[in-house]
């Protein structure tokens, strides 16, 4: 069946399809000459494909640079059913404006994620993935900390500015880094719009490009048969840990635990995410909290049942860290409680297990269970 393929720029997408589908045709939108024959001509992918009959799977690299090919992708997909579409990109927001809808039905959605613990193996350093994330361009660097800066200038410059997704990259740069402190938040935007001066419409506009661009997930409160009074807004993580470091300012007035300890909850978020993303099920990651204060950072629900995650940074987990994984347990019985710390020791403490966040994080395996 055909498929997209989305994923943020660095993931590896290309890469991935290169070793993996040697015997496609790839068609790169990327490139200019490429891109140029068949924006003047879109019937050339017809023309493309019929002269390389031995090939029975098409790749169209970054295919929102020209999303109005879906249309003839459609009819070929319709009219030759050996043919088989592999359709990637970084961006979905010209698609959803663009037609995607036609191929509903014929070509499911597929996600890359940054790297995950058990990938990599030995080669997996939780300090350093702290400091610089997992995007797989990123771990590849000699100088991550240049290569960050690098990423993030490219999705500025040529995701969106040449995209004209904002009209004022100096706002749209200042949003970024007031952004930056609702990472591992709800999403406060007239707070956002207050700090960076812009309207809050515009706010709403530039957290719409983020999504779209796929940089950032929305955590929504689980609420299935609650028993209390819960908040009913999301909370925003940024898809990267490295990328929330880059974007996120810091001086002399910022206590370190407390962007360390953001960083460690993004890092768990984007292992849970490619996890919910690779193993199907229907799992879905959500967040927990009511209107009283008690919460719980991490949800997951689907076929595999149901799993309370909290994060510290700490070293040794106080009373006082349990009180929402303990709220939960009392609402859900059925539910896996974990708690997630900085010490080397396994522990079960208040009924609930607490792991070293090292040792979690590399076992986490898609289609595997969590613990």
């Amino acid at each position: 069946m055909s498929y997209f393929l989305f994923g943020p720029r660095g993931t590896g997408k290309s890469t991935w399809l290169r070793s993996t589908q040697k015997n496609a045709l790839y068609i790169d939108l990327l490139n200019p000459e490429t891109f140029r024959t068949l924006s003047a001509r879109p019937e050339r992918l017809l023309e493309m494909i019929e002269g390389n009959p031995e090939k029975q799977t098409v790749i169209l690299d970054e295919v929102q640079k020209l999303p109005y090919l879906l249309d003839f992708i459609h009819k070929i997909i319709e009219d030759n059913k050996r043919i088989k579409f592999i359709l990637t990109g970084s961006s979905s927001r010209k698609l959803k404006r663009s037609g995607v809808d036609l191929l509903a039905g014929r070509a499911a959605n597929k996600t890359f994620h940054p790297f995950i613990a058990s990938e990599l193996g030995i080669a997996f350093n939780l300090e350093n993935a702290l400091q610089f994330g997992l995007i797989p361009l990123i771990c590849k660097s000699k100088n991550p900390r240049e290569t960050l800066n690098a990423y993030l200038s490219l999705y500025l410059n040529e995701e969106i500015r040449m995209e004209g997704f904002v009209r004022n990259i100096g706002d749209f740069s200042r949003f970024l880094e007031a952004f930056s402190f609702s990472n591992g938040s709800i999403l406060n935007t007239s707070e956002i719009a207050r700090e960076c001066e812009v309207g809050r419409k515009t706010v709403e506009g530039y957290i719409s490009v983020l999504e779209d661009l796929l940089l950032i997930h929305f955590l929504p409160v689980f609420s299935r048969k609650a028993k209390r009074n819960l908040i009913v807004h999301p909370k925003v993580y940024f898809f990267d840990t490295g990328i929330f470091r880059v974007i996120r300012p810091s001086g002399p007035l910022d206590k370190p635990q407390e962007i360390d300890g953001v960083a460690l909850e993004t890092l768990v978020m984007q292992h849970l995410a490619a996890w919910c993303a690779i193993s199907g099920n229907n799992n879905k990651l959500y967040y927990w909290r009511t209107k009283s204060g008690n919460e719980v950072d991490f949800v997951l629900y689907g076929n595999e049942g149901i799993y309370a995650i909290e994060v510290k940074n700490t070293q040794k987990p106080n009373s006082k860290d349990f009180t929402g994984l303990r709220a939960f347990k009392e609402d859900y019985p059925v539910a896996k409680c974990l708690m997630l710390y900085r010490g080397k020791e396994k522990l079960k403490i208040h009924d609930i297990y607490c792991y070293p966040c090292e040792d979690f994080l590399k076992q986490v395996v898609p289609e595997k269970p969590l613990f």
